[in-house]
C-alpha cells in the first residue's frame, strides 16, 4: 500500500468510526422535499445535524420546529429541534463543523429543456470554501450521468484537496415518493456510488447507520446517477403507454380502467400503470430529459423517451378537448361555462403543485374562455400567470353552480358521494367515482 493510499484509508476509517459512534456532525444542503426528511432521519438516528438553505423562511421554520413537508412528522421535527439535534442556517461557514454533508438541491430544466445545474454548482462552491480533510460529500440531487465526477469533483478540488485522498465524494440518488404511506426516506433502499472504493465505503457506512433500507453499492457515481434516471424513465414511458391507451379506448368506446384492471390479473410479466391528465412533480416529467440531453453528447437520439414525453405532455390538451365535448352534449359552449376543478396538486393527498398538469389544463381552458374555480384541501391558494386562485369548499351549492366538474386529483378528502349526487356533469380523469352511482352526464378519461 502506497503512503497516499494508506493516508486515504486512515481518513476513511477515522470517519467511519465517527459515524459508527455517532460523533460525526452531518450537514444537509437544501431543506426541501428531499433534504428536510433526510436531515430529520439523521437527527433521529442520534447525529447532530446542521441544515443549510438560502431561504431564510425555511431556516426560521426549522429552528422553530415548524414543519412544512408532508413526509415529515410534526412531532419528530419539534422533538429533535428541542433536543438541539437539528438546527438550520443560511451561513455556510458552519460547514467547517461538519464531517459529512449531503447536497439535496433542485435540478430543474431550463427553457430549452436542458439541465439547470446552477443550484448544484453554487452549493458545491459553498462547500468547497470550507472543505476540510477527512470530509464526506454526497450529491443526492437527480442529475445526468457524469455530474458528480465532471462537475462536482473539479469544483471541490479547487479547495486544494484531492478527491479520494483528502476528502470523499459519492452520489446517492434521492428516492422520495410524496404521500407514500409505506415507503419513506428511512425504509427505502439506497444506492451509493463513490468516486473511489473508499468514497463508496464511507458513504455507504453513513447511510447504513441512519436508514433501515438496504444500501446497494455500485461501482461509480455515474452508475448511480443513471439508475435514478432509468427508474423515472421507466415510469415515464409506461404512463405514456397508459395515456395512449386512454386516447385509443375513448375512440373505441372501451373503458381503459376496466381494461387495465383485467390486464393486471396476470401474475407475471405485467405491471399496471394508469392514465391521467398529465405528469407532475419534480421527477418524472423532468428526469428523462436529463438523459436525452446527455445522450446527444454520444450522438444518440433517445426516440422512445422523447415520444413518451410528447404523449404525456399532450394530455392536458386532450383533457380540455374532452371537457369541451362533454359540455357540448348539454348544448353548452366551453366559452363562458364554469369548470370546477377538484384538485390542483399533481398527486393525491399532497400539497405539491410542481409541474402539475392541472396548471396547464387551467391555461388551456381559460384561453378558450372558460371560468375556472377549484377545490383542493391541500392547496389553499396559488398563483399562475400573475393571477391568484383560491380554493373553495366542496359543497352541494358549489357543485350545482358549475357547468362541469372535473376530477383532476383524486384526494381522499373529497366526498365522492356528494359529487356523484350533485355535479351536473363530471369528467373523471382519475376514475375516482368508480364505486359511486354515476351522474347522468359522466365520462372517465
Amino acid at each position: 500500500m502506497t503512503p497516499l493510499v494508506a493516508a486515504a484509508s486512515s481518513l476513511a476509517e477515522e470517519l467511519i468510526q465517527k459515524i459508527e459512534q455517532k460523533t460525526a456532525v452531518i450537514g444537509v444542503v437544501g431543506l426541501g422535499y428531499v433534504g428536510l426528511p433526510l436531515a430529520v432521519e439523521k437527527a433521529k438516528a442520534g447525529y447532530n445535524v446542521i441544515g443549510f438553505d438560502v431561504q431564510s423562511s425555511k431556516v426560521d421554520m426549522v429552528n422553530e420546529g415548524i414543519n412544512y413537508i408532508g413526509d415529515v412528522v410534526d412531532d419528530d421535527l419539534r422533538e429533535i429541534v428541542q433536543q438541539q439535534k437539528l438546527r438550520a442556517t443560511s451561513d455556510y461557514s458552519f460547514i467547517n463543523e461538519v464531517d459529512a454533508i449531503a447536497i439535496c438541491v433542485p435540478t430543474p430544466l431550463d427553457t430549452y429543456q436542458q439541465p439547470d445545474t446552477s443550484y448544484v454548482e453554487s452549493s458545491a462552491r459553498e462547500v468547497a470554501k470550507y472543505l476540510h480533510p477527512g470530509m464526506l460529500v454526497v450529491l443526492e440531487s437527480t442529475t445526468y450521468p457524469g455530474t458528480t465526477e465532471e462537475l462536482l469533483k473539479p469544483i471541490l478540488e479547487e479547495s486544494g484537496l484531492a478527491c479520494g485522498k483528502d476528502f470523499f465524494l459519492a452520489y446517492s440518488p434521492e428516492r422520495v415518493d410524496p404521500g407514500n404511506k409505506h415507503y419513506n426516506t428511512k425504509n427505502t433502499p439506497k444506492v451509493v456510488g463513490g468516486v473511489t472504493p473508499n468514497c463508496t465505503k464511507v458513504a455507504a457506512s453513513m447511510y447504513r447507520a441512519v436508514l433501515e433500507g438496504d444500501v446497494h453499492e455500485v461501482s461509480s457515481p455515474a452508475v448511480a446517477e443513471l439508475e435514478k434516471i432509468y427508474e423515472n424513465t421507466f415510469r415515464h414511458i409506461n404512463i405514456a403507454l397508459a395515456n395512449e391507451m386512454a386516447i385509443l379506448c375513448n375512440k373505441m368506446g372501451i373503458d381503459v380502467w376496466e381494461m387495465i384492471d383485467a390486464a393486471k390479473t396476470k401474475p407475471y410479466g405485467f405491471m399496471a400503470f394508469y392514465p391521467g391528465p398529465g405528469l407532475g412533480g419534480h421527477c418524472i416529467p423532468i428526469d428523462p430529459f436529463y438523459l436525452t440531453w446527455k445522450a446527444r453528447e454520444y450522438n444518440y437520439h433517445t426516440r422512445l423517451i422523447e415520444l413518451a414525453g410528447e404523449i404525456n405532455n399532450s394530455m392536458p390538451e386532450f383533457v380540455a378537448e374532452r371537457a369541451a365535448n362533454l359540455l357540448n352534449k348539454e348544448g353548452k359552449p366551453l366559452k363562458g361555462s364554469t369548470v370546477y376543478l377538484l384538485g390542483v396538486a399533481y398527486k393525491k393527498d399532497i400539497n405539491d403543485i410542481r409541474e402539475s398538469p392541472v396548471l396547464n389544463i387551467i391555461d388551456i381552458l381559460e384561453e378558450k374562455g372558460a371560468n375556472i374555480v377549484y377545490s383542493d384541501p391541500h392547496i389553499p391558494s396559488f398563483k399562475r400567470r400573475g393571477k391568484e386562485y383560491r380554493t373553495m369548499e366542496l359543497t352541494q351549492e358549489s357543485l350545482q353552480k358549475s357547468d362541469l366538474v372535473m376530477v383532476t386529483t383524486d384526494h381522499t378528502a373529497f366526498d365522492y358521494s356528494l359529487i356523484s349526487r350533485f355535479a351536473p356533469a363530471v369528467l373523471d380523469t382519475r376514475n375516482a367515482l368508480k364505486t359511486e352511482a354515476k351522474p347522468k352526464l359522466y365520462e372517465i378519461l
